[in-house]
């Protein structure tokens, strides 16, 4: 029988003094123990590091030698061990060298969260050191100059062909001959001084960003601008790859994240190892078998340096946004069940984009997140009900209040004719339009409405996060006018729409 002062309590022994040995050379102490049973010494657990970072190039084959990569740096222990390992593969000293051209690149997001100017130049003289001592040419860009982009970003590109497996090996063995001759040897190029930032850029950037009204929009609204930012850099600088740092805790915490933010339809391209929706720029994720603890480690057993940056969540409480709140969930589960985060990485390696998806025309994608559209449904569907009942909560009961239910600020993109009445908007051309003189109306009028509704160019969850903007106008320049042109060219296409062939008419 058991006793009420029965102590069934042994005295555990400490962890750090329980001698163990490393489980792949059976010889050296154990310095790095990444979970139960997975110890390892100081030169294994750096075997093992860099192992796993060529194991998932390899397996990809992605990466063709000689082509230039972009790799973005953020700061952060994740991008700065894999700028790490890429040195560490380019090195003499490497049994298996890497074979292509790389380049960083560092967005500079001071100014959206608030840091000061004096901070900003604390943080990229302190980056400007690491990325030197690398030899690898690089680049720090402002998140300012997003504002300033053409609309040419959020238009995918031509893809390149699709190469076979036979072309890869090919590539390597002309690789090999030349003796890699055709590669960017380190500071090819002079460091160019970052453009001085504008304090009207600042403000501006500051404005957009504080017109979400939530932080899950504003953490939503940065990653989307940050991304245009990354795809226009690789594309003025030349690189055909970018390669980003997410690491497989990362990745865990945005598949529930993208779930929460309805992105069910765009998680395999958010959290697979590449990500073809721009075309010809193609984002990589070689980071995403390690965990945050593996990475933790081999920056501090081998001295990997990093900088703190602050970003829009930090210091800030677990539920104030959808981000930060499965962040917490994921972190904390994972202390208590260690197969947490591997479970749903596992998970998110079995999805997979559909073919209509990599294959849809520009205009059938997001605006601002390039995916392909997943608000063309049948009526009896989730989302058309999630319409319905928004439309139902937004009309007046019959004798209310004249006091409007609060709707997002959906701005006219397309300003109103300055034309004064009889007067033609093309008079201060050469040509005539010819109808203002008839009382019928500017051409321009007639063709395109005053304004334009972004949703039917967004996603679902684009759509939630500038349903939360306080006004659309704040949105970059190149956003607007490619919504501009995309309206056009569909009202268009609706005009001639009966004088088109249809696809089985082809062939009669």
């Amino acid at each position: 029988m058991c006793q009420v002062d029965e102590d069934y309590r042994e005295p555990l022994q400490r962890a750090e003094e329980v001698p163990r040995k490393c489980v792949k050379c059976k010889e050296g102490t154990a310095a790095v123990v990444i979970r139960a049973g997975d110890a390892f010494c100081r030169g294994c657990f750096k075997e093992y590091f860099i192992h796993k970072f060529r194991a998932v190039l390899g397996k990809h084959r992605v990466l063709f030698p000689g082509e230039k990569v972009l790799l973005a740096v953020s700061g952060g222990p994740s991008s700065c061990s894999m700028l790490s390992q890429v040195q560490e593969g380019l090195s003499q000293n490497a049994h298996k060298k890497l074979r292509f051209s790389p380049g960083i690149v560092f967005i500079d997001e001071g100014g959206a969260v608030g840091q000061s100017a004096e901070d900003r130049r604390r943080t990229a003289a302190e980056l400007r050191a690491v990325f030197k001592a690398t030899g690898f040419p690089f680049l720090m860009v402002p998140l300012e100059q997003v504002l300033d982009l053409p609309s040419s970003v959020v238009a995918a590109a031509p893809a390149p062909l699709e190469r076979s497996a036979g072309a890869y090996k090919a590539a390597v063995g002309h690789f090999v001959q030349s003796d890699g001759v055709g590669r960017r040897t380190p500071l090819e190029r002079e460091e160019t001084a970052p453009a001085a930032v504008q304090e009207s850029s600042t403000a501006s950037l500051q404005q957009l960003i504080g017109s979400a009204k939530t932080l899950t929009a504003r953490e939503d609204l940065l990653n989307t601008l940050r991304q245009h930012l990354l795809v226009h850099t690789a594309r003025t600088e030349g690189y055909s790859k970018v390669m980003l740092g997410d690491n497989c805790t990362r990745l865990a915490v945005k598949l529930l994240t993208g779930i929460s933010l309805g992105r069910g339809a765009q998680l395999a391209q958010d959290t697979g190892f590449s990500d073809s929706r721009y075309g010809d720029i193609v984002s990589v994720r070689p980071m995403r078998d390690y965990s945050a603890k593996e990475i933790a480690y081999y920056n501090r057993v081998f001295g990997v340096p990093s900088v703190f940056i602050p970003s829009l969540d930090t210091k800030t409480t677990d539920k104030s946004s959808i981000q930060r709140l499965t962040e917490s969930f994921v972190t904390r589960l994972q202390a208590d069940f260690p197969s947490t985060v591997s479970t749903i990485y596992r998970t998110s390696e079995k999805l997979q984009t559909c073919k209509s998806s990599s294959t849809a025309d520009h205009c059938d994608r997001c605006l601002l997140c390039m995916c392909a559209l997943d608000t063309a449904v049948e009526n009896a569907s989730a989302f058309q009900a999630t319409l319905i009942s928004e439309q139902l909560s937004q009309t007046k009961a019959p004798g209310a209040t004249s006091a409007a239910v609060p709707r997002p600020d959906l701005a006219p993109m397309e300003p109103e004719s300055t034309a004064a009445p009889g007067q033609c908007c093309s008079s201060g051309g050469a040509e005539d339009c010819g109808k203002a003189a008839s009382g019928a109306g500017c051409c321009s009028s007639a063709k395109g409405p005053e304004g334009t509704d972004l949703r039917s160019l967004l996603c679902y969850s684009c759509q939630l996060t500038i349903r939360d903007m306080s006004s659309v106008e704040r949105l970059p320049h190149y956003i607007l006018s490619e919504a501009q042109r995309r309206q056009r060219r569909s009202q268009m296409r609706e005009e001639i729409g009966e004088f088109l062939l249809d696809e089985g008419d082809e062939g009669d």
